[in-house]
């Protein structure tokens, strides 16, 4: 069976080893390429699932593409816990090792810069919630917004009912906003970094709703302790939200390398 070149992440040259036992994609034992000064992290994976045409379309199938990012971050996570890793993004893949080679080459200069910036960093993850908001009334059916007055209520108390939940709901989510953006001012004064992402759709399978902060940040390893313990301080004075910390993480939301790593498979 054919197999190619998975690629996880780029390192500098580190003392220890991964854990005994570690997989990863596919069920491949993760491994390390060294070129010139730099540490390839990869893994063998079938051209079957893997070349260009099964890929696009592997990509499509939401399991499959969930069962791949959990082993991708676990190997992702064994790295962080000896070195700082560069993460690439998912399903990076090079015909062989002299594709991963000529990856490194071409990436050569981004790939350093990144490292050198990183180099004893993480991220940590902060998403903050509103506390919950009243339902919206729902009919018979299950459906939203579509319930008329219970029975012996007037029109006129049906729309009082309305408008005050409406009020209500107005009202936390302000409170929420502004409980996060003031978590968000005093946790950015700690990081060295910060990236905002997109709000969490609540419609998605799993997704709480009220999602008021979605942000990473990035901080020298050593100060995690104290980062938590401010997110916990913070978290429990603030009435209007409930915070989520995650971490810490392998800084991907911080690892800006641009083309090739981010086009992937230009080292086919």
């Amino acid at each position: 069976m054919t197999e190619l070149r998975y690629v996880y992440a780029v390192t500098r040259p580190f003392d220890g080893t991964l854990p005994e036992g570690l997989t990863g994609v596919a069920g491949s034992p993760p491994r390390l390429l060294a070129h010139d000064g730099l540490l390839a992290v990869l893994g063998d994976v079938p051209a079957d699932d893997f070349s260009e045409e099964p890929l696009r379309a592997r990509l499509e199938d939401l399991d499959w593409l969930t069962s791949t990012a959990h082993a991708h971050e676990a190997v992702i996570g064994a790295l962080t816990a000896v070195t700082s890793p560069l993460p690439l993004r998912l399903a990076t893949v090079c015909h062989d090792d002299g594709g991963v080679r000529r990856l490194l080459d071409s990436g050569r200069e981004r790939f350093t810069r990144c490292l050198e910036r990183l180099d004893g960093r993480v991220e940590w993850g902060v998403k903050a919630y509103a506390r919950e908001a009243p339902e919206t009334p729902r009919d018979d059916t299950g459906s939203a917004g579509s319930a008329g007055p219970k029975e012996g209520a007037s029109g006129r108390d049906y729309l009082r009912q309305r408008l005050r939940q409406r009020n209500a709901r107005s009202s936390i989510l302000s409170e929420a906003d502004t409980g996060s953006r003031r978590l968000h001012e005093e946790l950015s004064r700690r990081a060295e970094d910060v990236r905002v992402h997109r709000l969490q759709d609540a419609r998605l399978p799993g997704v709480p709703r009220g999602n008021v902060l979605n942000a990473a940040y990035l901080l020298p390893r050593e100060q995690s302790e104290a980062f938590v313990e401010e997110v916990r301080r913070i978290g429990a004075r603030s009435s209007g939200i409930r915070v989520e910390l995650t971490g810490p993480w392998a800084p991907y939301s911080f690892a800006d390398v641009s083309d090739p790593a981010r086009e992937g498979n230009e080292g086919r």
